[in-house]
């Protein structure tokens, strides 16, 4: 049975809500899309309303461990609160003495934002006394970022040992309307996994018992030869033609169209090529518009695919958009996801 914060009272509460605002940047840290802060506004506008006292714990980036300033949350600030039309008040720690006291100052309906929570290198190793003192700072934790609910870090799961804990509508809403697909989806269904991030290597292997086909990118491919090079033989994955790195060549481009304009379900995170440069969209754009061609069932999820998506007015004509990449194709693909499973989501 999972809880919800429709279920209770939050008059006066302080409430720790985890959500992901890992937005994609520029190289002097200007935020290129709000899709994800966007996405947490009703959440925020409940809390709101029944005037609890808010204080958001996210990330930015990677950090590793350390203060990088382009990586502060000033400018996610700044955004936030011109959407919300709410004043949020930024503060520059999370466990420090200033920042339980401008926490003990707060009153009802205000928002606090701490700083990068990846700023400690605590909370990637899932420390449990960090995970401690960060739920001293709240009355209830709300998760609701299904992005971070592949991770077994502290804000994710430790935290959930020290308070009581429950989901918010964003992470209802995700996992909900996801598991529909997951379930029952209309075949046949491909994966299509791109972008760089090392973990895709290995949710090529979960996908394999879920889908009919898996479709990558040339940087996926590499990277998952290196690993598996008997896996050339899987007539379940399509590896680009070519070996230019940067994007699909245009016979690649014609043998994924042709099997995407057949799927009946279609899941997909992860650009096609490095699509920061102009020149290497091409791959990118050709299989939104064969997805979108299609008249199956779609699925996007990825800071950077919706993103791009968003830039070239696109993003609207999918069927369902996730807030997450790696989390979203992880759980589709059967896997249990550590902060479901604090949550209860897989049972006791």
């Amino acid at each position: 049975m999972i809880k919800t914060i429709k279920k209770i009272n939050l008059k006066g509460k302080r409430v720790l809500l985890r959500t992901d605002y890992n937005c994609p940047i520029d190289k002097k840290g200007r935020v290129l899309d709000t899709f994800r802060i966007e996405q947490s506004l009703p959440t925020l506008k409940y809390l709101l309303s029944k005037r609890a006292k808010i204080i958001i714990i996210t990330h930015l980036g990677r950090p590793e461990g350390r203060k990088v300033k382009i990586l502060k949350l000033d400018k996610i600030k700044n955004h936030l609160q011109r959407l919300l039309k709410h004043p949020v008040k930024k503060l520059n720690g999370v466990i420090e003495k200033e920042v339980q006291i401008a926490i003990e100052k707060m009153k009802e309906k205000d928002i606090v934002l701490l700083e990068n929570i990846r700023f400690y290198p605590e909370e990637e190793k899932g420390d449990l006394s960090f995970a401690k003192k960060i739920a001293k700072l709240g009355d209830i934790f709300v998760q609701d970022a299904l992005s971070v609910c592949h991770r077994d870090h502290a804000s994710v799961t430790k935290i959930t040992k020290f308070l009581p804990s429950f989901w918010g509508p964003l992470l209802e809403k995700e996992v909900f309307a996801l598991e529909k697909i997951k379930t029952n989806p209309k075949r046949p269904l491909i994966a299509i996994i791109g972008g760089k991030k090392e973990e895709k290597f290995q949710i090529l292997d979960l996908l394999i018992k879920k889908a009919d086909l898996i479709i990558t990118n040339q940087l996926i491919k590499e990277g998952y030869l290196k690993q598996k090079n008997k896996i050339k033989e899987n007539k379940k994955i399509l590896f680009p033609l070519s070996s230019r790195g940067f994007d699909l060549d245009k016979k690649t481009i014609m043998l994924y169209t042709k099997e995407i304009l057949g799927a009946k379900t279609i899941f997909w995170t992860g650009p096609m090529g490095k699509i920061e440069e102009k020149k290497y969209q091409k791959g990118t754009k050709e299989i939104a518009k064969a997805i979108l061609g299609s008249k199956a069932f779609s699925v996007v999820g990825g800071g950077d695919t919706v993103e791009f998506l968003r830039k070239i007015k696109m993003e609207k004509k999918f069927s369902f958009i996730s807030t997450g990449g790696s989390a979203m194709i992880e759980f589709l693909g059967g896997k249990k996801l550590p902060g479901l499973k604090v949550l209860n989501y897989y049972g006791n």
